[in-house]
């Protein structure tokens, strides 16, 4: 019985917790103005509120995720009024109500670097994939919702990250090559931001927790 429940803690990491404040180990990084985050008490559950005014920053953890174990990416989110249509593939409408990030971090070898991001897009259809306007083929952005989510509704997301990461970074051609390319991702992010457009964004974020299945 007490092997059972090791492996049942051991299969779910919880990065998170919102109900216990757990958001003290991650960094709030700034890239032009603060996006206000706390925790609140909303429909009925306790989220991480984002308000962005033509801000943008970040919510970062810097913890090593070994995805041959836990490869899938969990969490909810909450749009609570939409962005203008924005041309996401212009650095000029790069703005996101919600997005969640995950790192491969290459350290020096800056081109080394990978990251998906799953976005709230405010004019892709769902499930649409481009580069980002910025960092270019680096980072993958991946409308998980799309313009016809609804405002106001909670929405659970589950993503195979190890899974996406070969997807649209590229299989390796084993699975021995690709677990040296993808296993272990070294960042996870939150953002909402609105610096590009000059717009206002509030969405809602339940807790962030990776699982075997």
């Amino acid at each position: 019985m007490f092997q059972c429940l090791v492996l049942l803690v051991s299969a779910s990491i919880n990065l998170t917790s919102f109900y216990d404040n757990g958001i003290r180990n991650w960094e709030h990084e700034v890239l032009s103005d603060k996006t206000v985050y706390d925790i609140v008490q909303y429909d009925g559950r306790a989220a991480l509120r984002a308000i962005s005014d033509n801000s943008a920053s970040g919510l970062v953890l810097k913890q090593k995720i070994d995805l041959s174990r836990t490869p899938y990416l969990n969490w909810s989110w909450l749009a609570a009024r939409k962005l203008p249509l924005l041309d996401e593939q212009s650095k000029s409408g790069d703005d996101y109500v919600a997005r969640v990030y995950v790192v491969i971090d290459g350290g020096l070898f800056v081109w080394r670097t990978k990251s998906l991001s799953y976005v709230w897009s405010s004019n892709q259809s769902q499930e649409q994939v481009w580069d980002n306007a910025f960092a270019g083929s680096n980072v993958k952005m991946i409308s998980v919702r799309g313009k016809d989510a609804r405002i106001g509704h909670w929405y659970s997301e589950k993503r195979n990250v190890y899974q996406d990461l070969i997807k649209y970074f590229g299989d390796k051609g084993s699975e021995k090559a690709n677990l040296k390319a993808y296993r272990f991702i070294d960042i996870i992010a939150i953002m909402t931001d609105t610096d590009n457009s000059e717009s206002h964004a509030e969405s809602y974020y339940g807790d962030i927790l990776f699982s075997a299945e």
